[in-house]
């Protein structure tokens, strides 16, 4: 049965072949790969009665409470010779315990309830599973399956708690719709305040919240929320998949914190890391039953030489079992609304994008160097996912620029949303630090905004928590310096230095918002131009938490300029949510013009014209238009609340003239000043957004 449905074509390949025919020479492997993809959904059904059981494995595997209280332990250690359970429950006796084994490698426990009904291990209880190996050694682990695990201060290895509070947290808000346009803040709880610490769930909540929906934006990605042994890795050595870090708090306090997040009409992606895991054993999945494979490739294959850490073996039914029904818990327990999937480059192919620039090839993306059996556990990730939840969103970091990875499963594709431009915030920094202003190259600039995937979303960033990562600097820190230190007062003029790194700073995020993608995405503090790269406690460091926090206290100190970025911003947003140019089509771009220095483009039915020049101000500009009519300032990057110049009179009425320029039936004559960005609306159309 299996065989027959591997057979079976792509329904609709012929749309991704239609919208870039250069892709008809590789029509045997779109419909090669969809076939596995067809073939393990038809083992899924014979085997586990289907998906949605399978992917509820996170019901039956770890620890499971019964009606009567008994308890029932369950694990997959196919290497195992034998298991036991220990913990304070039995005063840490190795032997009282031990797992049953059955077939397929797996090992059952059932522990009956105490004599007064109740559960024979209680809530906050530590636990071990003690792995017996056929080579006689005696091994101490956490169970893969571990829904909490925390660090008493003064150790290294975190311990297996058991979690089974008396009071679960109820969620009391619906999920909210999902948003046409997709405005993502991202987000790390540990830095999330001005003080020298690891901050709180609960600060997240009372605090940053508020300051993401004030702002305009309508999503939130949380970044290292599974847990990691190793804070300054930033969430991405993986130590327990099913455990939100303990650091931060409590599994009931993220919740609280995607309730409320969903209360302010706000959604919540998980920043998942399903790419590697970490190379821990005493606290991490590496050699849980004593083996080198378990959950991973043995050999070379298991290991990723740059980043240190285990490589899943995607073939294994154990390990689909395990990673499809992590996915599944983060929605169902938590109620997250989709994920942000990290190092998806490094899963597709077997050189993990070492050493691989990516020229545009198309043979780079078919043949020997793609690892199929991971493509096949993305495709069906995400149609498993969009299956069970219509809404759910996922977005790939993938930065090799896979064909089709966009496109639905069922055309032949991987089945994202989107996938994040990754190409636009290198491009900032190589301009700011290799270019002086009056070399930028408008067109340059516009091809890099636009070069995308014809069909495939975007989301688009000046700069994300890569850039502000040790040893790069911000935007914000890379247009001023450290001038940010001594000069962002309003109460002395602006020195030159400032006033081009605010008025830059502006212009290059509302042209990426407007330009690069079908989302926006930016890192938590960069919207008001944090003037402090990000550096975790570390022994390089004396184990400082200088660098490891968000300065949102800038914004509110009224004399400092930073409040003047953060405004901007917000209301980028909201002219945004109102308006809808990421929902819309791609923008027609009419004028880049290299000795001027501007940039005009009509998206949505707004214009949008950027004087990139740091001189030359023109009072009488000639813009091309569609719709013609009378169209008004809706904002302006020059407004004296933006730390701008005021140089425009907002209620100028600008109105069309039928005269043809640059190939568009109307046209119009706009005052721009320069070093501003003007986002111009027509009042005689109704933006029924």
């Amino acid at each position: 049965m299996a065989e027959s449905k591997c057979n079976v074509s792509a329904p609709h390949l012929n749309s991704i072949l239609q919208m870039d025919p250069y892709l008809k020479p590789f029509e045997n492997d779109f419909q090669r790969r969809y076939g596995l993809f067809k073939k393990q959904l038809a083992l899924l059904e014979e085997s586990e009665g289907g998906f949605d059981q399978f992917t509820r494995s996170y019901t039956s595997y770890g620890v499971q409470r019964m009606p009567d209280n008994s308890l029932i332990f369950k694990e997959w250690a196919p290497a195992a010779e034998a298991l036991f359970l220990t913990g304070d429950f039995n005063g840490w006796d190795n032997f009282s315990y031990p797992y049953t084994k059955k077939e397929f490698g797996k090992w059952e426990l059932h522990i009956p309830p105490k004599e007064d009904k109740t559960p024979a291990v209680t809530h906050n209880s530590k636990l071990k599973v003690v792995v017996h190996t056929r080579t006689g050694e005696r091994l101490y682990r956490i169970s893969p399956w571990a829904k909490y695990v925390n660090r008493h201060e003064k150790s290294v290895i975190y311990d297996w708690v058991h979690w089974d509070p008396p009071q679960p947290y109820i969620h009391k808000h619906p999920r909210p719709q999902k948003p046409r346009s997709l405005r993502i803040y991202e987000s790390h709880v540990g830095i999330a305040s001005p003080e020298g610490k690891v901050a709180s769930y609960s600060n997240f909540t009372h605090n940053v919240l508020p300051k993401i929906k004030d702002l305009g934006y309508n999503c939130i990605q949380l970044m290292a929320i599974m847990e990691h042994a190793y804070y300054a890795s930033f969430g991405y050595q993986i130590t327990s998949f099913f455990a939100a870090s303990s650091r931060f708090g409590t599994p009931e306090e993220l919740k609280e914190l995607i309730d409320v997040a969903h209360s302010l009409g706000i959604i919540v992606l998980l920043d998942v890391v399903h790419s590697h895991a970490s190379k821990n054993t005493e606290d991490g999945l590496n050699q849980f039953d004593g083996s080198d494979s378990c959950f991973f490739h043995s050999g070379p294959r298991g290991e990723h030489s740059l980043w240190d850490s285990r490589l899943f073996n995607y073939s294994s039914w154990e390990v689909l079992r395990f990673l499809l029904s992590n996915l599944r818990w983060w929605l169902e327990e938590y109620r997250f609304d989709g994920f942000r999937f990290d190092g998806v480059t490094s899963m597709l192919y077997h050189h993990h994008g070492i050493g691989s620039g990516f020229s545009g090839d198309y043979a780079e993306y078919f043949g020997l160097q793609v690892d199929e059996d991971s493509l096949v556990y993305l495709m069906l990730a995400n149609h498993i996912l969009h299956t069970l939840y219509e809404d759910c969103i996922t977005i790939a970091e993938e930065v090799s620029g896979m064909p089709s990875l966009c496109c639905p499963v069922q055309e032949g594709g991987l089945g994202f949303d989107y996938r994040l431009a990754m190409a636009i915030p290198d491009k900032w920094i190589q301009i700011i630090k290799e270019f002086k202003d009056e070399d930028w190259n408008m067109g340059n600039i516009v091809f890099t905004m636009t070069n995308r995937r014809y069909g495939e979303k975007c989301i688009a960033y000046a700069e994300s928590h890569d850039q502000a990562l040790v040893g790069d600097k911000t935007l914000a820190f890379w247009l001023m310096d450290k001038e940010m230190y001594t000069s962002m007062s309003t109460l002395i003029p602006m020195n030159p230095v400032i006033d081009r790194g605010i008025q830059l700073h502006k212009m290059i995020r509302l042209l990426t918002h407007s330009l690069g993608g079908e989302g926006y995405l930016n890192f938590m503090g960069n919207e008001f131009g944090h003037p402090e790269w990000l550096d975790f406690p570390r022994v390089g460091n004396n184990e400082s938490y200088h660098y490891a926090r968000r300065q949102f206290n800038l914004v509110d100190t009224d004399h400092l300029r930073y409040w003047q970025l953060y405004a901007f911003d917000r209301d980028m947003n909201r002219t945004e949510d109102k308006y809808g140019w990421l929902a819309a089509p791609p923008a027609n771009v009419s004028v880049k013009h290299e000795g001027d220095k501007v940039i005009v483009f009509e998206r949505a039915n707004v214009i949008f014209i950027f004087n990139f020049h740091p001189t030359n101000s023109y009072s009488s500009y000639r813009v091309a238009v569609r719709p013609p009519g009378k169209y008004k300032i809706k904002l302006d990057s020059d407004g004296i609340q933006y730390g701008g110049h005021g140089r425009l009179d907002h209620n100028t009425d600008f109105f069309t003239e039928p005269m043809e320029f640059n190939n568009l039936p109307n046209s119009m004559l706009v005052y721009i000043p320069c070093r501003t960005a003007i986002v111009l609306v027509n009042e005689e159309i109704d933006y029924c957004y």
